[in-house]
């Protein structure tokens, strides 16, 4: 076979080895969002919610006290405006509360009420146990080094984009 049949060459540099990444990130990406399984994992715990607002329950679950409305932002990636409507719409329908904010009476925090947690309890229930079908065959040393390596890489590239964003 000739070098033109085999198809394009990556191009020679410092980078090589992290081209092979790239579009296995795309493909995991786009199994995700063709695989509707965040709206999958919605529907088996029952959750009749868009992805933002189950995105900033979960957030509230995930945290380990209440919080102000700028960090559950910050933990989301997203502007405040936005989470603001989606706990607006939350506490309407009974899944977080706004309590005071113990060292500023200016401010509110926002938790789950039992409620909102049972919801994302459910909810975060679903994706674990289809992650773990989908791990089930793997050895326990390459789950945990799974784990290791996603928690370097998204702290690494969100530290590395909050530079970028600091930097505008």
């Amino acid at each position: 076979m000739t070098p033109e049949a085999a198809g394009p060459s990556a191009p020679d540099g410092p980078h090589d080895d992290l081209l092979t990444v790239l579009p296995r990130l795309t493909r995991l990406s786009a199994a995700f969002n063709k695989g509707r399984l965040t709206e999958r994992a919605a529907e088996a715990a029952g959750l009749t919610l868009d992805r933002p607002a189950t995105g900033v329950l979960v957030t509230l679950r995930t945290a380990d006290r209440p919080l102000r409305i700028g960090e559950i932002a910050d933990r989301m990636q997203v502007v405040g405006p936005h989470v603001t409507r989606q706990v607006q719409a939350l506490e309407k329908r009974g899944l977080v509360r706004r309590v005071a904010d113990p060292h500023d009476r200016r401010a509110s925090l926002i938790e789950p009420t039992e409620a909102g947690l049972e919801a994302a309890n459910r909810y975060v229930a679903s994706l674990l146990g289809w992650f773990a079908e989908a791990l089930a065959d793997w050895p326990r040393q390459d789950r945990e080094d799974l784990t290791r390596l996603l928690t370097r890489l998204a702290d690494d590239v969100t530290a590395r984009l909050a530079r970028f964003d600091a930097e505008e």
